[in-house]
């Protein structure tokens, strides 16, 4: 009896320890592309000032691997997506990929050692959420929420990250929509283009 309650006790602290043990390929194939991005950051070799640039190449090329741009620029949009043409979709999309790359990708070397811990995973059809934390090197917690979408391939692509209950997707559409409703859809595109 006392080696059942043993092997019983063993399994729940496996559960509660490693949970992304028994994620699915949500979480592994976003823990992959993180995993790799961490490693970029962490690398000595691209530490000094004159491996910045590579090094922000390099942590996109991977970016781009993991992110669904184009699901992302259409969720941000909102409604007005809808009466794009499929020019301008494209456009909309290659002026948001450039957008995200220059508001976060130019910050890598703020870097300072964090760490994500995979929490649990749901899926919901084609759609998943990662729940994770970032852990400070002081020992901090930010809570995240990983949002991806099953693409060709069995392959989950993220199309919005949720920072301590703040969507990225949600964020930009508020600010989209206030640009829009004061002033134009062109306007919107003018502002994206000019901080390029």
């Amino acid at each position: 009896m006392r080696a059942i309650k043993a092997a019983g006790l063993a399994a729940l602290l496996v559960m509660l320890i490693s949970p992304a043990v028994q994620a699915g390929p949500p979480t592994e194939q976003l823990q992959s592309g993180m995993d790799r991005i961490f490693t970029m950051l962490a690398d000595p070799g691209l530490k000094p000032a004159d491996k910045l640039e590579e090094k922000r190449a390099k942590v996109f090329a991977v970016a781009e691997e993991l992110f669904d741009f184009g699901h992302t620029a259409r969720l941000a949009l909102g409604a007005h997506w809808d009466r794009l043409s499929p020019t301008e979709r494209d456009e909309f999309i290659a002026l948001f990929k450039g957008f995200i790359q220059k508001a976060y990708i130019t910050n890598v070397e703020m870097y300072d050692g964090e760490k994500i811990v995979y929490a649990a995973e749901t899926v919901d059809g084609e759609k998943a959420t990662v729940k994770s934390r970032i852990v400070t090197k002081s020992g901090g917690e930010i809570p995240v929420d990983f949002r991806l979408l099953r693409t060709e391939g069995d392959r989950w692509r993220l199309y919005d990250v949720a920072i301590d209950g703040m969507s990225l997707v949600g964020n930009y559409r508020v600010q989209f929509m206030k640009v829009m409703k004061a002033e134009s859809y062109q306007a919107l595109v003018q502002k994206l283009r000019a901080k390029q």
